[in-house]
């Protein structure tokens, strides 16, 4: 028979709904305009060009949409094909310092509050990726994407492709309201211990 993943029953995307919209407006109202202000400020400081950075990404069912974040690069025409690596020389000072403690991710409260994410969910991926995700990708488009998930507490850029879409897939059909708490728990961890991003 068809299996029917958790996140398929309305009650439970539900649930998730009006937790992602609670937290996601709490931060939004209170912490993130003092983070923007001091963060734009210094972006505009140490690199010409926009605040925000928006890239195209995949969300539920496969849609587009626009994820945010904190620039963390000079303006360059090749950021959206070429990933950061360790030292990149594209990024400047501040930018590094925000991949590391994931503050450039920031803005995605933004992307959760409007529903194209979640705080939890599988790693937003690029049109591109398409198909390097292969099968499972009917899976993973059953799920918004999400700021934090298996793959961003579990390693992030250490992680190979093929080990970040099966850990995807295994989130989706296992999901439950008690995984996604056990996730932002180690998401304060990862955060505390500046295991970020490259």
């Amino acid at each position: 028979g068809v299996r029917n993943e958790p996140l398929q029953d309305p009650v439970n995307r539900g649930v998730k709904r009006l937790f992602d919209i609670l937290t996601s407006g709490v931060f939004l109202f209170t912490v993130f305009p003092i983070v923007y202000l001091i963060a734009g400020i210094i972006i505009k400081i140490q690199s010409p060009g926009p605040i925000l950075f928006k890239q195209k990404r995949n969300g539920l069912d496969g849609k587009e949409f626009y994820c945010l974040k904190f620039r963390s690069m000079h303006v360059n025409k090749d950021s959206d094909r070429i990933q950061a690596t360790k030292n990149d020389p594209r990024k400047f000072k501040f930018g590094n310092l925000m991949r590391k403690t994931n503050i450039d991710e920031l803005p995605q409260f933004i992307n959760v509050f409007k529903g194209d994410m979640s705080l939890v969910g599988p790693r937003p991926y690029l049109p591109r990726e398409k198909d390097k995700i292969g099968s499972n990708l009917r899976t993973i488009a059953l799920a918004k994407p999400g700021i934090t998930g298996m793959w961003q507490t579990s390693g992030r850029s250490d992680i190979d492709y093929p080990e970040r879409v099966q850990m995807d897939s295994w989130y989706v059909h296992n999901w439950s309201v008690w995984l996604d708490l056990v996730l932002l728990w180690r998401t304060i961890a990862v955060v505390l211990s500046h295991k970020g991003a490259y």
